[in-house]
């Protein structure tokens, strides 16, 4: 997940390395927080995510993901036979690189729809964002903590689209509504990942998409070099050669990296990347002190409460909860679920609790403490101080009422790396008896590397 950022950031990474090499700086150390890590309540929906992300850098124009059924195909193994109805989700995360580097042409991302009924069917848009990496949303150095109101805070294009869909958007490139006639086929998105006057000539393109759907459709996601136009120019491809390459293509390439089974234990772990179906796209959750209760009570002074984030297989910090989705069907040299859960939302609710006769200081977080599937010690590992590797770049929004009793909606940006406790969302005076419903959501976003926690944490007196 960090390969991408280290090629985009390159310049920035080698002035750091002739920087240390000049004044070497001590590596950062562990720190461990004493604080109790809960599985994550509840689970994620079943929502069907069309989820294309392997082959990540596209070489080789071809089928990305295809949900088609394999009659009349030439080769039968890119499809997967999976209809979609209803409500249904598409996210689509891939890069393109000039190869050789004098090859500048731009690679197209086809997404189709086709209808197999004989009524048409009409797709809504629910809510939907694409961007590139150069010039939407580049990858760039952010503070840990930003407010972002207005969503214009935001460093690589998954970071942006899952802003953008977080707040209910719906970019002006796509229609409210689309319908596609019997036995036909419509294109969803047609946008180009270009690489001409890049240096170096490296790209990407996220989208990220709610829709609904009255009747049956399957979907497929394609990779295309761009078409030439008789005076040279550049032109997208139509949706007779987008048809063609789905019928008649093999999956794109180069392949990434072969997972390595669940099962195995050993190290290191593969986790490969996605190109299938998962089955969820939202996570809700009620975090009480227990399943029937109402409320949550607070930590006691000085004291902390974690609950765990995007847990993966290796990576459950103590919870031996896997919330990675698990996919209907997929390719078998990609992912064996959903890692990481990008583009899947998080809406969690706390019902605070102070149940002491005094008041309490009261702070709520998101945190990203260093992988462990079990805690070697009663706590969660940081570092004193920030180490290289940004791990989590995205927006979060916190709803609550203030100590005067005012609801707010608060959009926050965190960029955090590896091992970094991160400031408070919000800070909450809660006297004695006092009850606040606090309401945090996130879009897991593209980019970023898990396991995070989210925590509540009672100050002590003085802090």
């Amino acid at each position: 997940m960090e390969e991408k950022i280290v090629k985009f950031m390159l310049p920035l990474l080698l002035s750091l390395t002739l920087a240390q090499s000049i004044s070497p700086t001590p590596p950062p150390e562990e720190v461990v927080q004493p604080q109790v890590v809960r599985p994550l309540p509840g689970n994620l929906d079943t929502v069907p995510v069309f989820n294309s992300n392997s082959p990540e850098l596209v070489l080789k124009e071809g089928i990305l993901l295809s949900t088609f059924p394999p009659d009349g195909k030439k080769v039968p193994t890119a499809h997967l036979n999976f209809p979609f109805q209803g409500r249904f989700d598409i996210f689509a995360h891939h890069i393109a690189r000039a190869e050789p580097p004098e090859n500048l042409r731009s690679l197209y991302l086809g997404i189709i729809l086709h209808n197999p009924g004989t009524t048409p069917v009409t797709i809504n848009v629910l809510q939907g964002a694409t961007y590139l990496s150069q010039p939407d949303a580049p990858f760039i150095s952010l503070p840990s903590f930003s407010e972002n109101t207005l969503g214009t805070v935001y460093a690589g294009p998954g970071d942006r689209v899952t802003s953008d869909v977080l707040r209910g958007r719906r970019q002006e490139i796509f229609p409210a509504q689309i319908v596609i006639p019997p036995k036909g086929s419509q294109m969803l998105l047609n946008l180009p990942i270009p690489v001409k006057g890049l240096t170096p000539p490296l790209n990407g393109r996220s989208t990220l998409m709610r829709l609904r759907s009255n009747g049956t459709v399957y979907a497929a996601s394609l990779a295309m070099f761009a078409q030439t136009n008789p005076d040279g120019s550049e032109r997208a491809p139509n949706l007779d050669e987008w048809q063609n390459l789905l019928n008649n293509s093999d999956v794109a390439g180069p392949r990434d990296k072969t997972p390595t089974p669940l099962e195995e234990t050993g190290k290191p772990r593969i986790y490969g990347r996605v190109a299938g179906v998962a089955s969820g796209s939202l996570w809700r959750a009620l975090l009480v002190d227990e399943p029937k209760a109402k409320y949550l009570t607070i930590p006691q002074p000085g004291q902390a409460l974690s609950y765990a984030l995007s847990t993966v297989h290796g990576g459950t910090l103590g919870t031996n909860q896997i919330q990675s989705a698990k996919l209907l069907v997929r390719y078998p040299d990609t992912a064996y679920r959903a890692h990481g859960n990008y583009g899947i939302q998080y809406s969690l609710k706390l019902p605070l609790y102070n149940n002491t006769q005094t008041p309490q200081t009261v702070t709520v977080s998101v945190q990203t403490p260093l992988k462990e599937d079990q805690l070697v010690k009663p706590g969660l590992r940081f570092f004193n101080r920030p180490a290289n590797q940004v791990f989590f770049r995205g927006t979060v929004r916190i709803r609550y009422n203030d100590d005067q009793g005012k609801p707010q909606t608060k959009f926050v940006h965190l960029m955090q790396t590896r091992g970094q406790a991160g400031e408070p969302l919000t800070l909450l005076n809660m006297p004695a008896g006092d009850r606040r419903l606090v309401q945090v959501d996130l879009i897991y976003p593209p980019d970023a590397s898990p396991p995070q926690v989210l925590t509540v944490a009672t100050q002590t007196k003085g802090q």
